[in-house]
């Protein structure tokens, strides 16, 4: 974190808790650049970490008591607490901080109680994995509070499970994976059955574009579960565990399926090739190869999985509208959310300004652009 985030963050903590953190923590957002509702059907994504991030401050308490405030989403110097083994849920983001609690003790972990203070410039419901950032900036800073032995994969499996099991949200493991482990600039391919994962290279004359729609997305929300109950009847169907376990030459015996699951297979299906081809186009620098894929993935997203909406559409068309964007898709679960564009190396910051400047002109919303960041004022 800057030296001014980490000041800041520290003044807060002492504001609110009268006294300065023993330590601090900080996770990084992410963008998807490929392999959309692959995660939750054992399949392939390729995300990469963004620079926005969340950042923690801890305190150690003599008693079982967790104290947490979000900069973003409290009101005033106003926190909320907990007692460590009465975690109840909320529907609020305090359900993320007691959901890795309890996440911990479930698996043999012991936290004392806490004090904690919390800031990001992931932008919530953006498709970019804030709630993943939180989880594992938490987890980060209870494994240094406490002394946990975990390594970064068992740090995301827990931080899935607290958003599985505690907020109801029933995500894959590709947000935590790619918080935990991914590496600025460099993306991350990752089988999300074997947790196998590898660092791959964008094409050296690329860059990438996020901008984020302001239509904002919930996991939790019932589209999302949905599509995944859709998955799983699509399999039982097939007799298949996964939809992983269908190439692109079952997909004649897939649209026998009654209709929509037969397109929610068809998307899941071709899109785990997608992230196949998409990773072999990155080894040899295909940049055109790669953008073809982009686009290919939104079409998909688009008409067989139902996911997009029209303003994220509308995002993707004018993006694409410019020479120098080779390809460009909605990023993340859908439902709103945010679009990622490979671009001509040098070409980003213009390419986003003027698709971010017309689509206000097209819809009553702003578009935030996020990748590149824009200069500090």
């Amino acid at each position: 974190m800057t030296d001014d985030r980490a000041v800041l963050l520290d003044e807060d903590f002492a504001r609110l808790f009268g006294r300065r953190p023993d330590v601090r923590s900080e996770a990084y957002g992410r963008v998807n650049l490929i392999g959309e509702h692959t995660d939750y059907n054992d399949g392939f994504v390729l995300p990469t970490s963004i620079p926005q991030s969340t950042i923690a401050a801890f305190g150690t308490r003599a008693d079982r008591r967790v104290r947490a405030w979000s900069g973003e989403l409290s009101p005033g110097d106003t926190f909320e607490q907990f007692d460590l083994g009465a975690e109840s849920p909320r529907r609020s983001w305090m359900d993320f901080v007691q959901g890795v609690t309890q996440a911990l003790a479930r698996a043999g972990f012991h936290v004392g109680g806490f004090d904690l203070a919390l800031r990001s410039t992931v932008p919530l419901g953006s498709g970019l994995s804030s709630s993943a950032a939180l989880q594992v900036a938490i987890l980060r800073g209870l494994r240094d509070l406490f002394g946990l032995t975990l390594d970064d994969v068992t740090l995301a499996k827990l931080g899935q499970r607290a958003e599985v099991d505690f907020v109801g949200a029933p995500v894959g493991i590709m947000d935590q994976m790619a918080s935990s482990l991914a590496q600025p600039g460099v993306a991350l391919f990752i089988d999300t059955r074997s947790l196998a994962y590898e660092q791959v290279h964008l094409p050296a004359d690329t860059e990438l574009a996020v901008i984020n729609s302001g239509v904002a997305h919930n996991h939790a929300a019932g589209d999302y579960r949905t599509r995944r109950a859709e998955c799983e009847r699509a399999a039982g169907l097939l007799g298949v565990p996964a939809l992983r376990d269908l190439g692109p030459e079952t997909l004649g015996r897939v649209l026998t399926l009654p209709d929509p699951i037969n397109r929610r297979a068809r998307h899941v299906i071709t899109e785990n090739q997608r992230v196949l081809d998409a990773v072999a186009a990155m080894r040899r620098g295909d940049a055109l190869a790669l953008g073809r894929l982009f686009s290919a993935s939104h079409a998909s997203q688009r008409d067989d999985y139902a996911v997009s909406v029209p303003e994220v559409d509308l995002l993707v068309t004018l993006a694409e509208a410019e020479p120098a964007v080779l390809g460009a898709r909605l990023t993340g679960g859908g439902f709103g959310g945010s679009i990622v564009a490979l671009v001509r190396r040098g070409e980003a910051s213009g390419v986003a300004a003027r698709v971010a400047a017309e689509y206000g002109t097209r819809v009553d919303r702003v578009a935030t652009v996020l990748v590149p960041q824009p200069p500090r004022r």
